[in-house]
């Protein structure tokens, strides 16, 4: 049996925007594979943006990916009950930047697998 990968799965977005681009899609699907592998884990979600925008605007933003994404995984499968989303707006960036400053690497959603998951 194929062990369960945990990820994390990175999926990145337009600026100032929340749908599901062919690329991410792409890697969800994948995601989704990978999921079935992974027993009844727990699925989270963070969502992130990039400095530009305000903060509280961001943190808005961030859970909207976070949906977007949640919403996508359900309709390939995965429980919705299994499935946490967090925002974090402008916190935790893969790339530092300036403030205002539009970063396509920190405007994503990371997906992960539990602990315990599928062992």
């Amino acid at each position: 049996m194929a062990e369960c990968s945990p990820g994390p799965y990175i999926v990145f977005f337009e600026w100032d925007k929340s749908d599901i681009t062919p690329d991410a899609a792409t890697i969800l699907d994948n995601a989704v594979s990978a999921y079935s592998n992974c027993g009844s884990a727990q699925v989270m979600l963070a969502g992130y943006a990039d400095r530009s925008g305000s903060a509280s605007y961001n943190v808005g933003l961030s859970q909207r990916r976070a949906d977007a994404v949640k919403a996508y995984v359900a309709s390939k499968g995965i429980p919705d009950g299994v499935i946490t989303t967090q925002a974090f707006g402008e916190a935790n960036p893969r790339v530092e930047t300036a403030d205002g400053v539009r970063e396509l690497q920190n405007r994503r959603v990371e997906i992960t697998y539990g602990p315990g998951s599928g062992q």
